[in-house]
């Protein structure tokens, strides 16, 4: 499992206490759930399985509902991110200039699949449906960082980058 994964943690891991206190605080409320679920998210950088069955407990929602929310909505994540996110648009423009080629080679170049962390736990690789950067296309985000008019060569550069800067 990843380093600090909840998955590992017992039940005196702080993360799990503050997540109990989360849910409690939160419980009465109608419609709950989803505050809930970014309260959570903040807190572990993910929703992790253990604690989305603790709120399953507690609230009385079966784990399909909360997983079918957590699922839905993409800001959440049910594995931990890397420490920096990059995002490859595949709107219309970024992916007529090559964005497809561009996302291919940095799933070479990490030696990980869209949508998952690397080994490292530093990047994890996504694909976005439109970044707002179609003049520069084909675009990519790293964090909050935008690189424009991309070609594939270009990547190793990039990566290298915050490879070194961590």
């Amino acid at each position: 499992m990843e380093k600090g994964c909840c998955c590992s943690c017992g039940e005196n891991d702080d993360r799990l206490k503050k997540a109990r206190q989360i849910i409690q605080e939160h419980k009465e409320v109608k419609g709950a759930l989803i505050p809930i679920l970014h309260e959570i998210q903040k807190l572990f950088g993910y929703l992790p399985e253990k604690v989305m069955q603790i709120i399953s407990q507690e609230l009385g929602i079966p784990m399909s509902e909360i997983y079918g929310v957590a699922t839905f909505y993409s800001q959440f994540a049910l594995e931990p991110k890397g420490k920096h996110i990059i995002k490859v648009c595949l709107g219309t423009a970024c992916y007529v200039k090559g964005a497809q080629d561009i996302l291919d080679r940095l799933s070479s170049l990490l030696e990980v699949q869209v949508g998952k962390t690397t080994e490292d736990g530093l990047f994890t690789l996504e694909a976005a449906r439109c970044l707002g950067g179609c003049g520069l296309a084909p675009v990519m985000m790293i964090d909050e960082k935008v690189y424009g008019k991309l070609i594939p060569d270009d990547l190793i550069k990039i990566i290298e980058e915050f490879k070194v800067s961590g």
